[in-house]
């Protein structure tokens, strides 16, 4: 049994709509669609309905490639709107053991004790160490014995009115969200290893308008951070210095954007100027070159600067991992060792998988991939997400309201209702420590389902009277 995951990435200078499909054997990109952004800039929403056109746009695009409908949308939203606390919670484990229920009470304590304002919403909670008893560092506390757990949690929000804007434009768009997601953390499933997150990494996603950043660390994500510049300020740079249209200057941008290539500085390229009366300019590219490279070096200043700051930088043994489409201009990791001092950089594209392979390679897509990956299940161990609902590594999800048909599906794979262990049904007897997190959608449970089917059992069993009326009657 497979889902049609629709992921997409909101960015500031393009909308990218990919559809993924999610089976037994893993995750395949099945269609992609790009579109010009409107009604966006820096990463806010400034116009609705134009915003809502371009996420139509991309999206026609992508179902057009799919050939196929969508099951579930995970939406990215930029960290522009986003703020993050750190809190903590504490509860007793009666049963002194911990499972996934006694996990959710501690996170949803922290989330009461979390000091957010009114005009804020929760969009992830992220637990990052679990205290078991007098026992620190834990990183999986399920399973485990112990009177009393303790949990550390990084919590991301955003704006109510951002989140109410961006739902409406989706809304306008024919999209209804299944979950919206911190547009690098999607990045950062897209790229990171497991390695790096053990380690400790920050990811950069350097986009069109704004770059991203986020510090992972063991479990979770510890930081996170945004910047308001992207690959269109070298754009609008180089359309004032050269005195051209906007459009020329991004076609250049792209055509001359390398930035350790000297061997050609002397060369001219002609271009047309702003007041387009016919006649053309000639500019060497070490002038190109010279725009291009100020605006780099501004922003990997800044973003050093920025990760200077945030206190984690002695935490990042894996170093710094970019991606987006800025990461696109030659030579940048050269350029990036430079700013990030004594720390390795890697450039990163999309995990590898089946599909689409030219898009897959491209980290410009790096987002709306990890949207799809998020959708299928590969998120952090343990997350409360922007439906507040409790998310877990070895989530069961139940794919058929058909009794005979469910499946659960797990890091195993999927197994049918006979194939599961027996401490999770007793003969016909659901034990209600598993069945209560096997969830059939939104709003019902599988125990829900099956005491209906009882039920509906119960109301068609005929009563005594019409039995015996049916056995008088067949007398005669």
């Amino acid at each position: 049994m497979s889902t049609k995951i629709l992921g997409i990435d909101v960015g500031s200078v393009q909308i990218c709509a990919v559809i993924a499909q999610h089976d037994d054997t893993g995750l395949k990109i099945i269609g992609i669609g790009n579109a010009k952004t409107q009604g966006i800039k820096k990463g806010v929403i400034t116009n609705i309905e134009l915003a809502s056109k371009s996420i139509k746009s991309a999206l026609v695009d992508a179902q057009r490639i799919a050939g196929t409908r969508y099951e579930k949308v995970v939406v990215s939203i930029s960290g522009a709107y986003t703020k993050s606390v750190e809190s903590n919670g504490v509860v007793n484990i009666p049963t002194y053991e911990i499972g996934i229920k006694e996990i959710q009470r501690s996170m949803s304590e922290s989330e009461r004790r979390a000091q957010i304002h009114s005009d804020y919403e929760k969009l992830h909670i992220l637990p990052y160490n679990f205290k078991v008893d007098d026992q620190e560092h834990i990183e999986d506390p399920l399973g485990m014995n112990g009177s009393r757990l303790e949990v550390q949690t990084h919590i991301i929000m955003a704006q109510k009115s951002s989140l109410s804007n961006l739902r409406k434009a989706l809304n306008l768009a024919g999209v209804e969200p299944d979950n919206i997601v911190l547009s690098s953390y999607a990045s950062a499933i897209a790229t990171l290893n497991q390695d790096e997150k053990d380690l400790g990494v920050a990811l950069i996603d350097m986009g069109g308008a704004t770059c991203n950043m986020i510090v992972h660390s063991g479990n979770s994500i510890r930081y996170n951070e945004f910047l308001g510049i992207g690959s269109a300020n070298i754009t609008n740079d180089l359309s004032a210095a050269l005195h051209t249209p906007i459009l020329k200057a991004e076609e250049i941008k792209l055509n001359y954007g390398a930035l350790l290539d000297t061997a050609k500085t002397n060369e001219l390229v002609e271009i047309p100027p702003i007041n387009d009366d016919g006649k053309t300019q000639e500019v060497s590219l070490d002038v190109i070159s010279k725009v291009i490279y100020a605006r780099i070096e501004e922003t990997l200043m800044i973003l050093a600067k920025m990760l200077e700051d945030s206190g984690y930088k002695s935490s990042i043994a894996a170093g710094v991992v970019l991606t987006g489409g800025m990461t696109k201009f030659e030579g940048i990791k050269e350029f990036a060792d430079v700013f990030f001092k004594n720390m390795p950089v890697r450039i990163a594209k999309p995990k590898e998988m089946e599909g689409l392979y030219e898009i897959l390679r491209d980290p410009a897509n790096s987002c709306a991939i990890g949207l799809c990956m998020y959708g299928a299940g590969y998120f952090t161990p343990y997350e409360i997400d922007s439906e507040k609902k409790m998310r877990y590594k070895d989530e069961v999800v139940v794919k058929n309201k058909n009794l005979k048909d469910i499946a659960i599906q797990n890091d195993s794979g999927t197994k049918s209702v006979e194939e599961l262990d027996k401490k999770i049904f007793k003969g016909t007897t659901l034990d209600d420590s598993y069945i209560d997190d096997l969830r059939i959608d939104d709003d019902r449970t599988l125990k829900d389902e099956l005491n209906e089917d009882l039920n509906d059992k119960k109301e068609k069993k005929p009563s005594f009277f019409s039995v015996l009326w049916n056995k008088i009657t067949q007398l005669f």
